[in-house]
């Protein structure tokens, strides 16, 4: 067989071993489903009557539209929240020596953090599902088209492979779990100064500037203009822009982290 056949087989392998502990310890994943979904229900019935009047041209105490507001916040929080689980477990991998024991075995090099990219996106795939689910039972309207929805799905999938590899690498640069789970934090906090639950212009200027041109606005701003069915000019193109120096920059430094500290 040739190198890149020996890769997908070794890969396939990897991959099999994170579903069977995702399977085993089904505890964090339920935490990771749990945590976007207790923010959507809270914002929504909690907050929703009283921040969906602030939005333009929403009526006041109207739910509905704050819901159909803040999904892109959720959905991008939902990433966050499996990536950071991720990185949670890469960096116990570490700890543990297992991937020492790993790189004295005959697999591909890469096949170790491809398979814990790849499990995380199925991880990923699952908790959107579950999210969208009960968005649309509790009132969630869109106008997408097929296509549209096809172009939300396509950048949810990039943006998921965009943030695993840089929580891949912050789990590997990280000493302890412990570490590896504080570090990422920061992308939980981004969607909040952003426009994932209020818009950035009712922000005050040094915040509203900051809102705007950080990442995740006009990411979270495209899956908006998406669900809605409305044109979303500009914002996908930075999206795609966002992902990709993201994920470029996490899969680079995944590399030469795992060569340095594995060998170390």
């Amino acid at each position: 067989m040739s190198d890149a056949t020996y890769a997908v087989r070794d890969s396939a392998t990897m991959l099999r071993r994170n579903l069977t502990h995702m399977a085993r310890y089904p505890s964090m994943t339920v935490m990771l489903v749990g945590q976007p979904l207790l923010f959507l229900l809270l914002f929504v019935y909690v907050f929703g009557a009283a921040m969906g009047a602030s939005l333009p041209g929403a009526p006041a105490g109207d739910r509905g539209d704050y819901l159909t507001y803040i999904t892109p916040g959720i959905l991008m929080m939902t990433v966050v929240s499996v990536s950071i689980g991720t990185a949670v477990l890469v960096a116990t991998d570490m700890k543990n020596g297992i991937i020492d024991r790993f790189r004295t075995m005959p697999i591909a090099k890469s096949a170790v953090l491809t398979g814990h990219v790849l499990g995380a996106m199925i991880q990923t795939a699952l908790a959107l599902v579950a999210l969208l689910g009960v968005a649309f039972l509790i009132g969630l309207r869109t106008g997408a088209s097929a296509t549209q929805w096809l172009g939300l799905v396509g950048l949810l999938v990039l943006l998921s492979l965009a943030m695993t590899w840089f929580t891949v690498a912050l789990g590997l640069a990280s000493p302890d779990p412990e570490t590896a789970s504080n570090l990422p934090m920061i992308f939980v906090l981004l969607p909040f100064v952003g426009s994932g639950f209020v818009p950035v212009e009712s922000m005050p200027a040094g915040l509203r500037r900051f809102a705007e041109h950080q990442p995740f606005t006009p990411i979270m701003d495209a899956f908006r203009g998406l669900l809605a069915g409305a044109p979303v000019g500009p914002d996908i193109l930075l999206a795609v822009g966002w992902c990709a120096v993201i994920g470029l920059t996490g899969y680079l430094w995944s590399r030469r982290l795992y060569r340095t500290r594995a060998a170390s």
